[in-house]
């Protein structure tokens, strides 16, 4: 039996495994183990394996390469056109097989474990930041519905609450001022955590060349450059890949009368990275808008004709870019190269 292409469509335990020949003729189905997969394609060793790009597929990955094999992962929503009817997992193993062999497919390259430990870091991070934003949004709650109305933003309410509990005409009882403490300690230990974890990406783009070679860039921070170094490699931006249009932050079109129209941005892509881009951008804005450099120049001829929103994305969108060359091209960014146009 001569195998060419083994599509693997992974689960938690049990992976359904489909065999094609140079054909494209499936010759082999198998239900295995996730712990046997790398003992199994051993047989088959110099064939192309198949996977979509989930949880474990990197590791998984990286065995079957050490084995000889050209590993190739791939975005579930390209695999999804190419599953017949009546889906179930060994027609995803053949639906994965079948559109890895496709030649304008888009493989994910495989991360190595420095990345993957990097990447878990900054999901661990906005776990903590989602679960501090939600603490105080109950703390927000409580006091409202005790007629206490703080104004709008996370510093303005830590200012206002030690006021707020001190105050015994204020409305609230001593039951409520006791759970408003230990909520205001539980934020308090939130935040020495996400403390610990910025001090973790400083240290790590101070080390990480390429982090630091993105951290010269204005808008892109310890936190961003760390982000971008754990989401890609060197080897996908040196083949010229559009980092802007991967997050999401490219207009949409539509024609109208056979006209275009610009639209607002898609919102694809790594949305994790996309926020802390716009966030970044809107930060250094007010910085740029001052600047004497191609880049300050083109941000203030953007914001003499555009809403300062619209001006934060398309700064986004410019940052991104930058962020490619500088990892595409080895090189730190350089403020007076940069063309305005």
């Amino acid at each position: 039996m001569s195998i060419v292409i083994l599509g693997i469509d992974l689960g938690k335990n049990s992976c359904s495994v489909a065999g094609l020949d140079a054909s494209g003729r499936v010759v082999l189905r198998r239900r295995l183990r996730r712990q046997t997969i790398a003992g199994f394609a051993r047989q088959w060793r110099g064939c192309v394996v198949a996977m979509e790009a989930c949880c474990g597929a990197h590791h998984l990955g990286r065995q079957l390469v050490a084995q000889g094999h050209e590993v190739r992962l791939m975005s579930p929503e390209y695999v999804r056109p190419y599953v017949k009817a009546h889906k179930n997992d060994d027609r995803d193993a053949e639906a994965i097989a079948e559109a890895a062999t496709r030649p304008t497919m888009r493989f994910v390259e495989i991360k190595s474990e420095a990345q993957l430990d990097l990447q878990s870091l900054h999901r661990a991070r906005e776990r903590l930041v989602s679960e501090r934003t939600a603490l105080i949004n109950h703390l927000r709650a409580l006091l409202l519905e005790r007629g206490i109305v703080v104004p709008q933003g996370r510093r303005k309410l830590e200012q206002a609450l030690p006021g707020i509990l001190a105050d015994e005409s204020s409305g609230l009882s001593a039951r409520l001022r006791r759970l408003a403490s230990d909520l205001r300690e539980e934020w308090r230990a939130l935040d020495e955590r996400i403390a610990a974890f910025d001090a973790e990406f400083v240290s790590q783009a101070r080390t990480d060349e390429a982090a630091r070679r993105l951290a010269t860039v204005p808008g892109i921070g310890s936190l961003t450059a760390t982000a971008l170094v754990a989401a890609g490699n060197a080897k996908a931006f040196a083949r010229g890949r559009d980092m802007a249009a991967w997050l999401g932050l490219v207009p949409r079109q539509m024609t109208t009368g056979g006209k275009p129209k610009l639209l607002g941005i898609s919102k694809r892509g790594n949305r994790y990275l996309r926020k802390n881009l716009i966030h970044g951008a809107r930060a250094v804005l007010p910085y740029l808008a001052t600047r004497d450099t191609p880049l300050g120049k083109w941000v203030q001829g953007l914001l003499a004709r555009a809403h300062k929103n619209t001006v934060v994305v398309a700064l986004a969108n410019k940052l991104a870019r930058i962020a490619w060359a500088v990892l595409a091209h080895g090189r730190s960014f350089e403020a007076a190269h940069v063309t305005a146009a």
